[in-house]
């Protein structure tokens, strides 16, 4: 009896040493919460995914109409990093030069020279994606997927954390362009901002008067330096995923393929931004391991702006997160 006693014990530690210890990340994040809060009300589901969205190093689309807080979100999640920042604001006259950088005739040396544009940056905010054109856009497809940029046969890296977050207004189409599905496909989140409910309006009211003329930004602390987050980011990769639940996260993208109200699914891209993403949904619980509500949790943001109602069905009113709940509600969730 003893010896199996002991035998327990032995495997019990072993189990204990091979868990990843989540403590530094969970009191990094439960402290970029708190400076969070301080400006933006309500909203705990919009700040979970955006932390998610950094811990699985994946780009962000924020949609909502004017006034609710898109642009504040974006600095305040930058202000709480000790990173560089660049804000982009996109015009339809913007061209990828403006983005990327251009060369430029150096009279001292009669050569070239590189100048980098604002995307060599960390934390890249781009204001209005939608407003500018398709030239423009097209520039941001290998930047955003293997940060990196090629001029003129150059290959440059970007320096790490590389995030992109763009914000778009989904009501006004004036001087607007419909995103390309390439460049939307390489968005791990889309996350939609509501109206505040009035008891979180009048507290936006009392902190705003309370300010005075105070910068809502300038007490805002930074908590995490880059090479933090890359340790982070490198942790949360090895988050343990069951044989079972990457059958489940494949199961479910199928069906967006294989569904009646869509015209169009979602690719492996997709898969690959649930199984990251709800790796990142783990860690922020604390878990070394991933759940199928994490992947429930994770498969909206992902799959929302990845596939394509048909227009028999979006005449009805039928919107991709309606049908992407009922697959997963259709999908047996593994035991």
């Amino acid at each position: 009896m003893d010896e199996i006693n002991q035998d327990t014990a032995a495997n019990e530690n072993v189990n204990f040493q091979s868990r990843l210890d989540l403590t530094a990340l969970q009191n990094s994040i439960t402290a970029m919460k708190a400076e969070l809060n301080t400006v933006i009300v309500g909203q705990e589901k919009m700040i979970d995914q955006l932390l998610v969205a950094f811990l699985s190093n994946g780009h962000i689309l924020l949609e909502g109409v004017p006034g609710v807080a898109k642009t504040i979100t974006a600095k305040l999640l930058a202000q709480t990093m000790d990173i560089g920042f660049s804000r982009i604001q996109f015009t339809p006259d913007l061209m990828p030069s403006d983005i990327l950088g251009t060369s430029v005739f150096d009279l001292k040396t009669s050569e070239f020279t590189f100048k980098k544009g604002p995307i060599f940056s960390n934390l890249i905010l781009i204001d209005e994606i939608n407003r500018a054109p398709a030239k423009t856009q097209a520039a941001l497809f290998e930047v955003m997927e293997e940060r990196q940029i090629t001029m003129d046969g150059t290959t440059y890296i970007l320096d790490k954390p590389f995030l992109v977050i763009a914000t778009q207004n989904p009501i006004e189409q004036e001087g607007t362009y419909r995103l390309p599905e390439a460049q939307l496909d390489r968005f791990l989140f889309k996350i939609i901002i509501d109206y505040p409910k009035l008891d979180e309006e009048v507290i936006i009211l009392q902190r705003e008067h309370s300010l005075q003329n105070n910068n809502k930004l300038q007490n805002i602390k930074k908590i995490i330096t880059a090479q933090i987050i890359e340790t982070y980011q490198t942790l949360v990769k090895q988050i343990v995923v069951e044989q079972h639940l990457l059958e489940y996260i494949a199961k479910i993208v199928i069906n967006t393929r294989e569904n009646a109200f869509l015209y169009l699914g979602a690719s492996p891209r997709a898969s690959i931004a649930i199984l990251n993403a709800a790796k990142g949904f783990a860690a922020l619980r604390g878990r070394d391991f991933v759940t199928p509500e994490d992947i429930k949790e994770a498969a909206i943001p992902v799959l929302q702006h990845r596939v394509m109602v048909t227009p028999e069905r979006e005449m009805e009113g039928i919107t991709s997160v309606e049908i992407i709940k009922q697959i997963i509600e259709a999908v047996e969730i593994p035991r």
